[in-house]
Formats: C-alpha cells, structure tokens, sequence
C-alpha cells in the first residue's frame, strides 16, 4: 500500500466526525464521510458503522468529484 494511504489507515475510525447526505431516506441506505488529516476522505456504510471504511487521499477525492460533476459515473 502507498504510504500515504496507509497512513489514513492507521486513523481510528471512532475518532472521526461522521456525517450523512441531507438525502439520506428512512431506509438507511447512505454512506457517511469523515474528513481526514490533511485533507483526505473517509467513507463508510452508514448501516455498518463498526464495519470497513476507505480512506481517499486529497488527490483522489477531487478526481471523484469532478469524476461525479462531469456525469462520468452516471451509467452506474
């Protein structure tokens, strides 16, 4: 793993401020962010919040949101 990367990993997830879409329905079905040190991201599921993350680096998050804002993903 990049170093960089493993580093966001090494953050306990419990430390981090969470938070969900304002669009998030009553099913539950979102994920939540945290922002990282250093400008990164850190996504999970909102239903397993003791479960998995991924941690985004500030490069790789403004690459999906511009990735996002361009409809590059809209086919999925």
């Amino acid at each position: 793993m990049h170093p960089i990367k493993a580093d966001l990993y090494a953050i306990d997830p419990t430390t981090l401020t969470w938070q969900k879409s304002s669009f998030t329905g009553n099913n539950g079905e979102c994920f939540e962010l945290a922002p990282l040190p250093g400008g990164g991201v850190a996504v999970r599921d909102s239903k397993n919040p003791a479960g998995p993350h991924l941690c985004f680096t500030p490069g790789e998050w403004s690459a999906f949101k511009q990735g996002m804002a361009a409809g590059d993903f809209d086919n999925l």
